[in-house]
């Protein structure tokens, strides 16, 4: 069966953080708590896979991959409270988008029958991902969290020439777009670094779009 999937992050001042807070935090911390994601977790970081074209063909690692699909698709928690099926007060756009600081700044990536933050993981490795805070691409900051991430963020996400060849033969195995549209390899580090220079916190989330 097909679906699609999204990702967003987005820009807002701290008085909309903490807003969202009570919905968006606890959601990301109940998945980040699940044992079963943990032992994915704890496993991807154990031992990476190997490169994705080599998938299909090298049946030794088809246990490996399917944890590693498990992880990196959207958590439940977040995921049945983007798309309303948790709590039916709570939208995306009106709760979230609409309260964009600045919309120009956000990043959001739509895939059918793929997810971005799989294509990212798998792209930058396990030592790189668990760099980056929250959890499997969600996470709610506030502007000083954001500032005092950015460090740790910019290592998993800036590239050499030649890391950055590999990492986006690996990307773009993965994700069909258009010549132009921005990546998952470009667009979190880009929206990050605009929120620490507008002194903004960050709102991100992976979900299925209903």
């Amino acid at each position: 069966m097909g679906f699609t999937s999204a990702w967003s992050i987005s820009g807002h001042e701290d008085s909309v953080i903490r807003e969202l807070a009570p919905r968006i935090a606890v959601a990301i911390d109940a998945d980040r708590a699940c044992p079963d994601a943990r032992r994915r977790w704890a496993r991807w970081q154990s031992a990476p896979l190997p490169d994705h074209r080599t998938w299909w063909t090298d049946t030794a690692h088809d246990e490996a991959i399917r944890s590693f699909l498990e992880l990196t698709s959207p958590g439940r928690h977040v995921d049945y409270l983007c798309n309303g099926t948790a709590d039916p007060e709570f939208h995306l756009a009106d709760d979230v988008w609409e309260h964009l600081s600045e919309p120009a700044e956000m990043f959001v990536s739509v895939q059918r029958k793929d997810y971005a933050v799989t294509a990212l993981f798998h792209a930058i490795g396990p030592r790189r991902a668990a760099l980056l805070p929250g959890w499997c691409g969600n996470f709610l900051l506030t502007a000083a969290q954001v500032r005092r991430a950015l460090p740790q963020v910019e290592r998993a996400l800036a590239f050499t020439p030649g890391e950055r060849e590999r990492a986006q033969e690996q990307e773009q195995h993965w994700l069909d777009r258009p010549d132009g549209e921005e990546g998952v390899l470009d667009g979190p580090l880009r929206a990050w670094r605009a929120a620490a220079r507008n002194g903004l916190g960050l709102c991100g989330v992976a979900f299925h779009v209903m």
